[in-house]
């Protein structure tokens, strides 16, 4: 879409307020909108790219947005029977919203394109995919002029953390709203928390602490050959959990939200990071993991953050994270609750105990997932300023630093970590079905793994012998 075309749309919000009049049709003059069904004008239709559980859970919170009609009207994803699973799950409970024939249903590396071209701007895509394929939905998604929701991390290397900031600068020119899959940031527990730190409720945060701490195999973190899949390339990608390129490995996908939220409450990115980590049971190296990270976080001001994740069975399962200030203590995240991490609760001193209790959230039953998208579609609807991806760009490259420093046994600067030329997956904006995947296994079925101290600058050399 040139330049002229944008500046002849008129915002969602005008379209909305000037349904069925002269001034909607002329504003929309010359612009080609797939005319996907006959709906109503303020209904706001939505794709999915990326049918996993993850997608399906988007999609399922997006429908669920009750301030104005939606329709979930196409999805794509490059394994056919993922998205059959997402679109039958999805008519279980959003049969009403859901408008997505067989024509409709794109299967292929293509398929974002189709989906999105069902859309007329200031329609929302849903970007669910592997991370790697981030900055070429979204690109896309600019182009055509559409509302974003895409899934947390957004990169894991420098050259697509730049890519995807300068994309970020492009959507916030074009007024586009964009949530990211943080929501942490949208727990109403956490914002009256960090209203506490703010305002001076435990002093000066000194320390941090984070933990992550899986009991087993956590989604594709632990990989077995083969189950299947037609090529090496789609085998990665059904695993991705497992490959750095496609998701960071398990520390970027696991660990972003405790880096992100613990930052969130000291309203400040990490300089540098240095780290240690290790492989204790994955001898075959059919991934990339380590299976246990801890990782020291230092802030501008000499501040701390520990990091501790670990994915192994038979584990004792640990999901918390606490700040310790001058004057006093928190606790972020309680472990038990995964991904909602409440009740957050600040004490006097530092021992975490109800005789230390100043203040604990009274939050309840509350979902951080369909918070955010509350807030998006409430962006949309009302043309609020709403935009997430500089903040989650930042995120990515905080967590990619701790990941990054265990991997090469080097203290790693946030300058380090943006100004590395690796780059895990170049030109994914090209993959088909037959591409070669960007890593390839040794003669016995290995794979490059992290090999701290001894790759230089990059995050792993070549598959061990």
């Amino acid at each position: 879409m040139n330049q002229s075309t944008e500046n002849n749309l008129t915002s969602r919000r005008d379209f909305l307020k000037t349904t069925g009049t002269l001034a909607a049709a002329s504003a929309l003059a010359g612009v080609s909108i797939p005319h996907v069904h006959a709906a109503d004008h303020n209904t706001i239709q939505v794709v999915l790219i990326g049918c996993g559980g993850r997608g399906t859970g988007a999609a399922a919170n997006a429908l669920s947005v009750d301030n104005g009609p939606i329709k979930l009207v196409a999805m794509a994803d490059v394994f056919d029977e993922n998205l059959k699973r997402s679109y039958n799950a999805l008519q279980k409970d959003h049969a009403a919203k859901m408008d997505v024939p067989a024509d409709r249903q794109f299967v292929g590396f293509d398929g974002y394109k189709k989906a999105m071209d069902c859309l007329k701007p200031g329609d929302v895509a849903i970007f669910t995919t592997p991370l790697a394929f981030r900055w070429v939905h979204f690109a896309y998604a600019i182009e055509k002029n559409l509302n974003v929701f895409m899934e947390k991390p957004l990169t894991a290397d420098g050259p697509t953390s730049k890519r995807m900031l300068k994309l970020g600068e492009e959507s916030v020119a074009k007024n586009l709203k964009v949530g990211v899959g943080l929501m942490s940031r949208h727990s109403q527990a956490l914002q009256e928390l960090h209203k506490r730190i703010q305002d001076g409720e435990i002093g000066d945060i000194i320390l941090m602490r984070a933990y992550r701490m899986a009991p087993g195999p956590l989604a594709s973190a632990f990989s077995e050959k083969w189950p299947g899949k037609p090529s090496e390339l789609l085998w990665q990608i059904s695993r991705f959990h497992s490959f750095i390129w496609a998701s960071g490995g398990c520390f970027s996908d696991f660990y972003i939200h405790h880096v992100d939220h613990c930052c969130w409450m000291k309203n400040a990115w990490p300089i540098k990071a240095q780290a240690i980590g290790g492989r204790h049971y994955r001898y075959d190296n059919v991934d990339q993991n380590f299976d246990s990270y801890s990782v020291e976080y230092t802030f501008e001001d000499g501040a701390k953050m520990i990091m501790d994740g670990r994915c192994m069975n038979g584990a004792n399962a640990i999901y918390s994270s606490y700040a310790h200030g001058s004057k006093g203590s928190a606790v972020i995240a309680k472990s038990g609750d995964w991904g909602n991490g409440q009740p957050s609760s600040t004490h006097k001193g530092q021992n975490l105990s109800r005789a230390s209790l100043i203040w604990e959230s009274k939050v309840k039953g509350e979902n951080p997932y369909q918070n955010e998208w509350n807030s998006l579609i409430d962006a949309i609807r009302n043309d609020k300023k709403h935009n997430e991806v500089k903040r989650g760009v930042y995120a990515s490259i905080a967590t990619s630093m701790g990941r990054m420093a265990a991997h090469t046994a080097q203290e790693i600067s946030w300058d380090d970590m943006l100004n590395c030329d690796q780059e895990f997956a170049p030109g994914a904006d090209k993959f088909t079905m037959d591409s070669p995947a960007p890593v390839v296994a040794d003669a016995q079925g290995r794979y490059p793994v992290p090999q701290p101290g001894r790759a230089g600058g990059h995050e792993y050399g070549p598959a061990v012998a």
